[in-house]
Parts: C-alpha cells; sequence; structure tokens
C-alpha cells in the first residue's frame, strides 16, 4: 500500500508525508495506559494471595504456584508495576525475618534511604566523616588528572551499563520516573566503597566473606580497585554468582587478577552439574557451575558449595594452604523453584 502510494502523483505523497507525521507523533506508552487498570495494589503478601511455604519458596495460597508475571496478558507495564510491588512487600519481609530470627540490625544510610543489615554482635564501629574527610571527598581540584580522568570514565561507563539493564528490565519505563540520589551511594560501585569504608573495614571480624550476585561482581572488582590493600588485608575469600564483572574493561591490574584467582571463584549458570569446571576467556577467578541455567537461581543452587569453599578457605588461611572450589563428588542436589 505504501509504495503505492509513493508511486503516485504529489497528492498521493502528501498523504504520505502526513501519515508518517501521524505516526511519528503517537506517544505508545500513553496509548498503553488507556487500556490498562490503575496501578494499584496490595501492601500486604496476603492481599496479593501469596505465601512462603514450608521450604521457603513463594507460593500462590489457592493454586500452590510460583509467582506468575504475565497476570493479565497483553499488559507488560501494568505487570512489571505489579512484580515491583510484590518485590517492596517481600524485601521489608526478609528484613523482618533477618532481625527477628536471624537477631541481625538493621542501620540507615544517609540521608534516611535505604538500609543495611550488620551483624547482630556490635562489632563494628559507626563512624562520621570529619571535616578533613569532607574537603578532601569534595575538593577533586587536588586530584592527579590521571585519576580524575578514570573517576570519569568510570561513571561513564556505570550509566551506560544502568541504562542498558533498565531498557533490558523495562522497556515500557515510565517517563515520570523520578530517581532520588543517595549520599555517597548514588551507584552499585559507590555503594560497595561506602559499607566498606563505613562498616567492613570498622568492624573486628577475623574472617570477612562477600557473596557477590550479577553486577554485584562487577561493584567487588570496583572496591578492589579502589582499597585493594585493605580488601587484601581483610578478606579471606569471595563467591560470585554469574557475576558480570570484566578484568579487562574495568581495567584491573595484575595483582588483583593474581588475588583473584586464589581467593574467589564464580559460580556461572550453566547445563553442566554442580561444580563442574566452566572454562573462561578472562584471566581472573576460576568458574564452576552453578547447577542451573537460569541466572537467578545460580546463588541459591550453589549455596552449598559456597559454604565450604569459605570453609576451605579458613582452614587454609589458618595453614596457609590456599583452598581450591568444591569438587562435584560434594555436590548437592534441590529441586527447582
Amino acid at each position: 500500500m505504501m509504495a503505492q502510494l509513493q508511486q503516485g502523483g504529489p497528492d498521493e505523497k502528501e498523504k504520505t508525508t502526513a501519515l508518517k507525521d501521524l505516526l511519528s507523533r503517537i506517544d505508545l506508552d500513553e496509548l498503553m495506559k488507556k487500556d490498562e487498570p490503575p496501578l494499584e495494589f496490595p501492601d500486604t503478601l496476603e492481599g496479593f494471595e501469596y505465601i512462603f511455604n514450608e521450604k521457603g519458596q513463594l507460593r500462590h495460597i489457592k493454586t500452590g504456584e510460583p509467582f506468575v508475571f504475565n497476570y493479565r496478558e497483553d499488559l507488560h507495564r501494568w505487570n512489571q508495576k505489579r512484580y515491583e510491588a510484590l518485590g517492596e512487600i517481600i524485601t521489608k519481609y526478609i528484613y523482618e525475618l533477618l532481625q527477628n530470627e536471624c537477631h541481625l540490625k538493621k542501620v540507615t544510610l544517609p540521608e534516611g534511604y535505604g538500609v543495611i543489615v550488620l551483624n547482630p554482635n556490635e562489632n563494628y564501629i559507626e563512624v562520621e566523616k570529619t571535616k578533613a574527610q569532607i574537603q578532601l571527598s569534595s575538593d577533586i581540584s587536588d586530584e592527579p588528572a590521571e585519576k580524575r580522568e578514570r573517576k570519569d570514565k568510570i561513571q561513564k561507563e556505570t550509566k551506560k551499563r544502568r541504562d542498558f539493564y533498565e531498557k533490558y528490565r523495562n522497556p515500557q519505563k515510565e517517563k515520570e520516573t523520578i530517581q532520588i540520589y543517595i549520599r555517597d551511594n548514588g551507584s552499585p560501585e559507590e555503594h560497595a566503597i561506602y559499607v566498606w569504608d563505613h562498616f567492613i573495614s570498622q568492624s573486628a571480624a577475623e574472617n570477612v566473606f562477600f557473596v557477590a550476585h550479577s553486577y554485584g561482581g562487577l561493584a567487588f572488582v570496583e572496591l578492589m580497585i579502589q582499597r585493594e590493600a585493605e580488601v587484601k588485608n581483610r578478606v579471606t575469600a569471595v563467591a560470585l554468582t554469574d557475576s558480570v564483572h570484566n578484568v579487562w574493561h574495568q581495567e584491573v591490574g595484575k595483582t588483583i587478577r593474581e588475588w583473584m584467582r586464589e581467593n574467589c571463584c564464580n559460580w556461572v549458570s550453566s547445563s553442566e552439574p554442580l561444580d563442574t569446571s566452566v572454562e573462561s576467556m578472562l584471566p581472573d577467578c576460576p568458574r564452576v557451575s552453578a547447577g542451573t541455567e537460569r541466572h537467578e537461581l545460580t546463588s541459591w543452587k550453589s549455596f552449598p558449595s559456597v559454604f565450604k569453599f569459605f570453609s576451605e578457605a579458613v582452614k587454609a588461611k589458618n595453614s596457609l594452604v590456599k583452598p581450591t572450589p568444591t569438587r562435584r563428588s560434594n555436590r548437592i542436589k534441590y529441586e527447582e523453584f
């Protein structure tokens, strides 16, 4: 049809131009909002008709089925908002479990936004920045040009990765969404460094372990770049689960790569059985199978091996022998969610 119009005279060309102009002015987001229900959701698990069963699995109260994202067909934006609302409830529920059953303590971050959960035995020291530290962090004019360039590059790369992630996660992202900047915690990388400086590095813990999933692995590597000597001195072992870090893109130095080879292991999504060695193109830590091809299950499926890895790391630290990733013969089978 369009081809036929284009072959016609001036009138047909004008009609084609007008049609193109009309199509370009249609707001698909607004069009989708017209047919969707109000974005009003329950504020309790029971309201969503979900509970956690005795195995800790989220199940529908009536059907016993796992969570269904596409609750309403052809309403991706509404389904995404429903998913986010339920996620907020689950987050609160997990914090309550950590506080009430694990006796962990909740501490607020700067400006009162967000929380982190800490060890219950008060083995940390809260510290306020001194005026000298504040001046040092706010005044970057004295920083070497090379350091400033590196900071700018990291910020640009971080924005690029986060923009890509947002587009992939939610193509129908609302235009009116407002992002609130949390002081000293404006990105995952900044947050990791802040928590290290204000809590972990101040703790009296003899052994410090990291479990970093997906983008958390990239944040940990950035922490190593910024606090290499401190991390090496305090951290006993690091378990990555389907980490998206890249030692080349993040310009990781040789000494850090060598430390990662000795003290880190990455459990990646794979069809191979748990702990099977997986080939890597990067010269950093060993990669082994998490026993699942589903990215979101890599942490849960690899937990038995992760804690065995940590136990071996403590023994190795005491005997000055480096740990090795767990073997396939020791894997534990779990049913899928």
